[in-house]
């Protein structure tokens, strides 16, 4: 089958700096001091979306993906009942590292402080990491696929490109694709202290020669990903083009990237092949910048080696909403699809020293005018799991 034009039509986001898209992209202009992980969606209240007996049974993180899929269809003016949406050809596709892990961990200390009979009935649906897409899956009644993706800080950015591969491909007409994380539990923040990736300072800096680790957050984001002609014919406003996407792997070490960024290098050019584009075409990067010492470096090797010094302009959001692991990279593509519609590309917080090794040109201290042009947006996760994803104007 020929392949079809992905647009994105709508999106939502729940994050640490803001709810909804307002909201979220002025909150992206901020510059925070020292915080206190880790970064929480503070005053969220799921009860719009569950009723008091039923919010008890789920995990949050499973309560701000149904909030950022609810957001996405309103922001999209689609009525998932509606005349526009056929449900067996309607998709969820819900990204996330950890699932319901922090669940997992409240449940255990009941079971070693009340014993076995008092654990929750509801803890394996509460944990299970497809939780989040089964729960807007069954609260829209879409049949078609329904899938999650667990490639730790990849995942966000693998969900979206396989949302968008089910529409291209021409499995589905419409996709509520993105990633969702919940705070990480206290085993899991002991144990990513204990390995040294958060930063002792409380400042995310990504790039910066004084950077230190990344701050452990949460936050959900989802997009509403249609064909392109039926979109247009609704009259929907298009965000952004989803041009390609790639996937590869380090096969290198669990937590390490590979030497200067080859697997992510390899994984920027496999994207550009399938969007039919050339280093030369790519306008701008949103980078996936976690403020760790080894995975900037060897992010920016790999982009210096694509696009040579400065080679386009380079942000991170990590710096205002910190690593929101299997979300954060639903959250930058979000992000690129608004510098898309509204030509700025938001700086990066935290960017104060450049670092004399690495040869990028880092948008930071105030929004950067832009002109339209495709985007690439990059996910390196644990694993050696590497995605990308190029974006392009709707025009």
């Amino acid at each position: 089958m020929a392949t079809r034009v992905v647009a994105v039509t709508g999106i939502g986001v729940v994050t640490p700096c803001g709810t909804g898209v307002e909201d979220f992209w002025r909150g992206l202009g901020d510059e925070p001091g020292p915080r206190g992980q880790p970064l929480r969606v503070e005053g969220f209240d799921p009860a719009p979306w569950f009723g008091p007996k039923e919010v008890r049974r789920v995990d949050r993180f499973t309560q701000l993906a149904v909030a950022a899929a609810t957001l996405a269809l309103a922001d999209a003016r689609l009525d998932p009942s509606g005349s526009d949406v056929d449900r067996g050809r309607a998709g969820v596709q819900v990204a996330t590292g950890v699932g319901g892990l922090a669940s997992y961990d409240q449940q255990l200390r009941v079971l070693e402080a009340r014993g076995p009979s008092r654990v929750s009935p509801f803890l394996i649906p509460m944990l299970m990491p497809n939780a989040a897409s089964a729960a807007v899956s069954i609260r829209l009644g879409w049949t078609g696929p329904c899938e999650t993706v667990t490639t730790a800080c990849a995942a966000g950015t693998h969900g979206v490109a396989n949302g968008a591969a089910w529409i291209r491909h021409g499995r589905c007409d419409v996709v509520l694709a993105g990633g969702s994380e919940a705070h990480p539990s206290p085993v899991g923040m002991a144990a990513f202290a204990n390995m040294t990736a958060l930063s002792p300072s409380g400042r995310s800096r990504p790039f910066d020669a004084d950077r230190d680790g990344f701050l452990a957050s949460e936050g959900a984001a989802m997009l509403v990903l249609e064909e392109l002609a039926s979109a247009r014919a609704r009259g929907a406003h298009v965000y952004a083009l989803v041009l390609g996407s790639a996937s590869n792997a380090d096969a290198h070490h669990l937590t390490a990237p590979a030497e200067a960024g080859a697997g992510a290098l390899a994984c920027m050019r496999l994207a550009l092949e399938d969007a039919g584009l050339g280093p030369g075409d790519i306008a701008h990067v949103n980078a996936h910048g976690t403020s760790t010492p080894l995975n900037d470096a060897a992010e920016a090797a790999a982009i210096t080696a694509l696009f040579g010094a400065p080679g386009p302009p380079v942000t991170s959001i990590k710096g205002v909403v910190g690593h929101p692991f299997g979300a954060a990279g639903a959250l930058e593509a979000a992000v690129a699809a608004l510098t898309l519609d509204r030509g700025e590309i938001p700086p990066t917080a935290g960017y104060r020293r450049p670092d004399p090794a690495l040869s990028l040109d880092v948008v930071a201290g105030a929004p950067r005018p832009f002109e339209p042009g495709p985007v690439l947006s990059n996910s390196f996760a644990f694993g050696g799991h590497n995605g990308c994803l190029v974006l392009g104007p709707a025009a």
